[in-house]
């Protein structure tokens, strides 16, 4: 689906005004107005790779929090990604080094950050567009869509219940313990039941997005500069 869309939904009418759109093509970025305040926003495109992140669009979101810190604007990121691409092809250009600038930036904003999850947040490519993490921001809220875990949960089902699958003979019964296995880890990843441990701060009505973000910006504030300086790893 287009998440710009999303976007468009979130700000003001008329203000959206799309940044380096032919470059990183992975996230998009904007400045918008919402109920006449400038923010910064911040959206996956599940239309490039599924929504995930590769090199390109890490230092596209990363230089655009730089910008937003830098003329005090808050940023709200709209989140659905697998997670970080991988790969031999994706490693040749140094996707670690790209993608840890989102972790860097993020440490070092002033400004106020809010994320919403949409759809998909797995791994630290959910994490790198929510400011290193789920509680750094001044919330993280999901819509009922939203699904949270490890990036690759098939893999990291069999890697973490490798003794308990071995136990059982290969065939039907190792394959039930398997589904049952797997299920279990989507279950816990739910929107809801991330919400009832805590992991983020609410589920919401997708109508009310705006409401909550606006609600927000309204009562967030931008720190005071940092005695240090701030160097970009990039």
């Amino acid at each position: 689906y287009d998440s710009t869309a999303a976007m468009s939904g979130l700000a003001d009418a008329r203000s959206l005004l799309a940044l380096r759109t032919g470059f990183g093509i992975g996230v998009h970025t904007a400045l918008a107005r919402i109920e006449g305040r400038p923010v910064g926003l911040v959206a996956s495109n599940p239309l490039h790779l599924g929504g995930a992140i590769d090199a390109d669009a890490a230092d596209k979101a990363a230089r655009f929090m730089q910008l937003c810190d830098a003329h005090g604007l808050p940023i709200v990121s709209l989140v659905d990604t697998p997670g970080f691409m991988v790969g031999p092809d994706i490693e040749t250009r140094a996707q670690v080094r790209h993608a840890s600038r989102l972790f860097v930036v993020a440490a070092n904003l002033r400004v106020p950050f809010f994320s919403v999850v949409l759809r998909k947040g797995y791994g630290l490519g959910a994490m790198g567009l929510t400011a290193g993490g789920f509680h750094a921001p001044v919330f993280t809220v999901a819509w009922p869509t939203a699904e949270f875990g490890a990036m690759g949960l098939e893999g990291a089902v069999r890697l973490g219940y490798r003794k308990e699958l071995e136990a059982e003979p290969e065939g039907p019964r190792r394959d039930a313990l398997f589904d049952q296995l797997l299920a279990r880890q989507y279950a816990s990843g739910a929107a809801m039941q991330m919400a009832t441990t805590l992991e983020i701060d609410a589920v919401i009505d997708p109508a009310h997005t705006r409401e909550w973000v606006a609600s927000g910006l309204a009562g967030a504030r931008v720190a005071e500069p940092r005695a240090a300086r701030f160097i970009d790893p990039w």
